[in-house]
Protein backbone atom coordinates (compact mmCIF):
# COMPACT_ATOMS: atom_id res chain seq x y z
CA UNK A 1 0.00 0.00 0.00
CA UNK A 2 1.13 3.55 -1.16
CA UNK A 3 1.84 5.75 2.08
CA UNK A 4 3.53 8.98 3.19
CA UNK A 5 5.64 10.09 5.91
CA UNK A 6 5.38 13.14 7.90
CA UNK A 7 8.06 14.90 9.84
CA UNK A 8 9.04 17.79 12.33
CA UNK A 9 10.70 19.35 14.93
CA UNK A 10 14.14 17.48 14.60
CA UNK A 11 16.38 19.89 15.87
CA UNK A 12 18.96 18.19 14.83
CA UNK A 13 22.53 18.74 16.04
CA UNK A 14 26.09 18.08 16.76
CA UNK A 15 25.49 18.01 20.32
CA UNK A 16 23.05 15.58 20.26
CA UNK A 17 24.49 12.73 18.38
CA UNK A 18 21.71 10.10 19.11
CA UNK A 19 19.12 12.37 17.25
CA UNK A 20 21.24 11.95 13.97
CA UNK A 21 21.40 8.54 14.97
CA UNK A 22 17.63 8.26 15.15
CA UNK A 23 17.29 10.48 12.12
CA UNK A 24 19.46 7.43 10.13
CA UNK A 25 17.46 4.68 11.80
CA UNK A 26 14.27 6.38 10.47
CA UNK A 27 15.49 7.17 6.99
CA UNK A 28 17.05 3.51 5.96
CA UNK A 29 14.05 1.40 8.09
CA UNK A 30 11.02 3.44 7.86
CA UNK A 31 10.98 6.53 5.09
CA UNK A 32 12.36 3.93 2.54
CA UNK A 33 8.93 1.98 2.45
CA UNK A 34 6.73 5.47 1.68
CA UNK A 35 6.24 7.24 -1.58
CA UNK A 36 7.21 10.21 -0.30
CA UNK A 37 8.51 12.31 3.08
CA UNK A 38 7.73 16.04 4.83
CA UNK A 39 9.90 17.30 5.90
CA UNK A 40 7.78 20.63 8.32
CA UNK A 41 10.27 22.46 9.68
CA UNK A 42 13.48 22.46 12.22
CA UNK A 43 15.22 19.18 10.95
CA UNK A 44 18.10 20.79 12.23
CA UNK A 45 18.48 22.95 15.56
CA UNK A 46 19.91 26.10 13.60
CA UNK A 47 21.02 26.65 9.83
CA UNK A 48 23.70 29.17 9.46
CA UNK A 49 23.71 28.72 5.41
CA UNK A 50 23.99 26.55 2.25
CA UNK A 51 27.57 27.19 2.84
CA UNK A 52 27.76 24.86 5.80
CA UNK A 53 29.95 21.75 5.52
CA UNK A 54 29.88 19.96 8.87
CA UNK A 55 29.63 16.33 9.05
CA UNK A 56 26.33 16.79 10.13
CA UNK A 57 25.04 18.62 6.96
CA UNK A 58 27.04 16.07 4.74
CA UNK A 59 25.12 12.90 6.65
CA UNK A 60 21.71 14.39 6.32
CA UNK A 61 22.39 15.23 2.96
CA UNK A 62 23.15 11.80 2.20
CA UNK A 63 20.71 10.22 3.67
CA UNK A 64 17.92 12.28 1.81
CA UNK A 65 19.66 11.89 -1.62
CA UNK A 66 19.98 8.10 -0.80
CA UNK A 67 15.93 8.36 -0.57
CA UNK A 68 15.40 10.82 -4.06
CA UNK A 69 17.72 8.79 -6.15
CA UNK A 70 15.45 5.69 -5.28
CA UNK A 71 12.44 8.21 -6.89
CA UNK A 72 10.83 8.89 -3.56
CA UNK A 73 9.74 12.60 -3.15
CA UNK A 74 10.68 14.05 0.11
CA UNK A 75 9.60 17.85 0.32
CA UNK A 76 10.52 20.79 3.04
CA UNK A 77 8.83 23.54 4.49
CA UNK A 78 11.01 25.70 6.61
CA UNK A 79 10.99 26.06 10.40
CA UNK A 80 11.90 28.85 12.55
CA UNK A 81 15.01 27.50 13.36
CA UNK A 82 16.17 26.44 9.70
CA UNK A 83 14.59 29.04 7.56
CA UNK A 84 17.62 29.58 5.96
CA UNK A 85 17.63 26.53 4.23
CA UNK A 86 18.17 27.58 0.46
CA UNK A 87 18.19 26.08 -3.22
CA UNK A 88 21.91 25.02 -2.84
CA UNK A 89 21.18 22.56 -0.19
CA UNK A 90 18.32 21.15 -1.82
CA UNK A 91 20.09 20.57 -4.94
CA UNK A 92 22.73 18.41 -3.85
CA UNK A 93 20.44 15.73 -1.93
CA UNK A 94 17.30 16.20 -4.71
CA UNK A 95 15.04 17.81 -1.52
CA UNK A 96 11.62 19.79 -3.04
CA UNK A 97 11.24 23.55 -0.97
CA UNK A 98 7.56 24.58 -0.37
CA UNK A 99 6.09 27.86 0.43
CA UNK A 100 5.24 28.52 4.03
CA UNK A 101 1.44 26.56 3.28
CA UNK A 102 1.16 24.46 1.06
CA UNK A 103 -1.83 22.09 0.03
CA UNK A 104 -1.17 18.48 -1.21
CA UNK A 105 -3.94 15.68 -2.17
CA UNK A 106 -3.28 12.67 -0.48
CA UNK A 107 -5.10 10.02 -1.33
CA UNK A 108 -8.49 12.26 -2.74
CA UNK A 109 -7.92 14.19 0.47
CA UNK A 110 -7.26 17.90 0.33
CA UNK A 111 -4.89 18.84 3.67
CA UNK A 112 -3.06 21.61 4.29
CA UNK A 113 0.90 21.74 5.37
CA UNK A 114 2.82 23.94 7.41
CA UNK A 115 5.46 24.52 10.17
CA UNK A 116 3.03 26.09 12.39
CA UNK A 117 4.77 28.88 13.98
CA UNK A 118 2.44 31.29 11.57
CA UNK A 119 -0.52 30.26 13.24
CA UNK A 120 0.94 31.10 16.81
CA UNK A 121 -0.29 34.95 16.37
CA UNK A 122 -0.57 35.82 20.22
CA UNK A 123 3.05 35.28 20.59
CA UNK A 124 3.70 38.81 19.26
CA UNK A 125 7.00 39.13 19.95
CA UNK A 126 7.62 36.17 18.73
CA UNK A 127 6.09 37.02 14.79
CA UNK A 128 7.61 40.53 14.92
CA UNK A 129 10.77 38.76 15.41
CA UNK A 130 9.82 36.37 12.84
CA UNK A 131 9.26 39.52 10.45
CA UNK A 132 12.83 40.89 10.65
CA UNK A 133 14.36 37.76 9.89
CA UNK A 134 12.30 37.05 7.11
CA UNK A 135 12.87 39.87 6.03
CA UNK A 136 14.83 38.76 2.47
CA UNK A 137 17.75 41.85 2.74
CA UNK A 138 18.54 40.96 6.28
CA UNK A 139 18.88 37.20 5.23
CA UNK A 140 21.87 38.42 2.49
CA UNK A 141 23.46 40.34 5.02
CA UNK A 142 23.47 37.62 7.30
CA UNK A 143 24.69 35.32 4.90
CA UNK A 144 27.74 37.31 3.61
CA UNK A 145 29.08 37.36 6.75
CA UNK A 146 31.58 34.62 7.56
CA UNK A 147 30.88 31.44 8.87
CA UNK A 148 32.39 31.72 12.17
CA UNK A 149 30.13 35.38 13.25
CA UNK A 150 26.87 33.53 11.88
CA UNK A 151 27.58 30.68 14.26
CA UNK A 152 28.12 33.05 16.80
CA UNK A 153 24.72 34.84 16.25
CA UNK A 154 23.26 31.76 15.81
CA UNK A 155 24.18 30.62 19.77
CA UNK A 156 23.36 33.82 20.81
CA UNK A 157 19.81 33.89 19.18
CA UNK A 158 19.04 30.75 20.65
CA UNK A 159 20.17 31.23 24.22
CA UNK A 160 17.86 34.19 23.75
CA UNK A 161 15.24 32.06 22.69
CA UNK A 162 15.19 29.75 25.71
CA UNK A 163 15.40 32.51 27.93
CA UNK A 164 12.00 34.27 26.37
CA UNK A 165 10.35 31.04 26.08
CA UNK A 166 10.43 30.27 29.82
CA UNK A 167 8.89 33.48 30.60
CA UNK A 168 5.78 32.81 28.26
CA UNK A 169 2.73 31.34 28.75
CA UNK A 170 2.52 28.15 27.18
CA UNK A 171 -1.27 29.41 25.80
CA UNK A 172 0.63 32.04 24.24
CA UNK A 173 3.29 29.59 22.54
CA UNK A 174 0.03 27.62 21.07
CA UNK A 175 -1.71 28.19 17.69
CA UNK A 176 -4.46 30.49 17.96
CA UNK A 177 -7.61 28.37 17.59
CA UNK A 178 -9.68 31.24 15.44
CA UNK A 179 -6.69 31.76 13.19
CA UNK A 180 -6.19 28.06 12.31
CA UNK A 181 -9.94 27.66 11.49
CA UNK A 182 -9.42 30.87 9.30
CA UNK A 183 -6.48 29.86 7.37
CA UNK A 184 -8.16 26.41 6.62
CA UNK A 185 -11.10 28.23 5.30
CA UNK A 186 -9.15 30.19 3.06
CA UNK A 187 -7.25 27.75 1.32
CA UNK A 188 -10.65 25.53 1.39
CA UNK A 189 -9.41 22.06 3.18
CA UNK A 190 -10.38 20.26 6.05
CA UNK A 191 -7.64 18.56 7.17
CA UNK A 192 -4.24 20.42 8.31
CA UNK A 193 -1.09 19.19 9.19
CA UNK A 194 1.69 21.02 11.38
CA UNK A 195 4.95 21.00 13.59
CA UNK A 196 6.58 23.68 16.08
CA UNK A 197 4.57 23.35 18.73
CA UNK A 198 6.30 20.11 20.22
CA UNK A 199 2.63 18.87 20.73
CA UNK A 200 1.58 15.90 19.16
CA UNK A 201 -2.14 15.60 18.81
CA UNK A 202 -5.20 15.27 16.79
CA UNK A 203 -7.48 18.17 17.52
CA UNK A 204 -11.11 18.38 15.92
CA UNK A 205 -12.45 22.07 15.60
CA UNK A 206 -16.48 21.98 14.91
CA UNK A 207 -16.90 25.37 12.21
CA UNK A 208 -20.69 24.06 11.41
CA UNK A 209 -23.16 21.50 12.17
CA UNK A 210 -22.13 19.96 8.62
CA UNK A 211 -18.56 20.63 8.57
CA UNK A 212 -15.52 19.92 11.01
CA UNK A 213 -11.71 20.77 11.09
CA UNK A 214 -9.24 18.29 11.68
CA UNK A 215 -5.64 19.63 13.15
CA UNK A 216 -2.70 16.87 13.06
CA UNK A 217 0.00 18.14 14.90
CA UNK A 218 3.18 16.56 14.74
CA UNK A 219 5.77 15.43 17.97
CA UNK A 220 8.73 16.76 18.27
CA UNK A 221 12.26 14.12 18.50
CA UNK A 222 13.51 13.47 22.28
CA UNK A 223 14.88 9.81 23.20
CA UNK A 224 12.27 8.80 20.19
CA UNK A 225 11.14 9.72 17.30
CA UNK A 226 7.10 10.36 16.46
CA UNK A 227 6.39 10.84 12.90
CA UNK A 228 3.17 10.21 11.14
CA UNK A 229 1.94 7.97 8.25
CA UNK A 230 -0.93 8.86 5.89
CA UNK A 231 -2.30 6.31 3.20
CA UNK A 232 -5.32 5.33 1.52
CA UNK A 233 -7.01 4.24 4.94
CA UNK A 234 -6.09 7.75 6.98
CA UNK A 235 -3.62 8.63 8.98
CA UNK A 236 -1.80 7.21 12.39
CA UNK A 237 1.24 8.18 14.80
CA UNK A 238 3.62 5.75 15.25
CA UNK A 239 7.11 6.11 17.13
CA UNK A 240 10.92 4.93 16.41
CA UNK A 241 13.32 3.94 18.96
CA UNK A 242 17.13 3.72 18.88
CA UNK A 243 18.08 0.40 18.08
CA UNK A 244 21.87 0.79 19.28
CA UNK A 245 23.78 -1.46 17.26
CA UNK A 246 26.43 -4.31 19.08
CA UNK A 247 29.45 -2.99 19.93
CA UNK A 248 28.56 0.44 19.42
CA UNK A 249 27.69 3.31 22.21
CA UNK A 250 25.91 6.38 22.05
CA UNK A 251 27.97 8.94 23.98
Amino acid sequence: MKKTYFIADLHLSENLPHLTALFEQFMQTEAIKGEALYILGDLFDFWIGDDENSELAQLVQHQIKQLTERNIQVYFQHGNRDFLIGNRFATKCGLILLPEYHKVNLYGKEVLLCHGDTLCIDDTSYQAYRKKVHNIWRQRLFLCLPLFIRLRIANKIRSRSRQQKSQKANEIMDVNPDFVTQTMQHFGVSQLIHGHTHRQAIHSIDDSPNRTFTRIVLGDWHETAPYLVYDKNGYRFEELKLEIKEGKTME
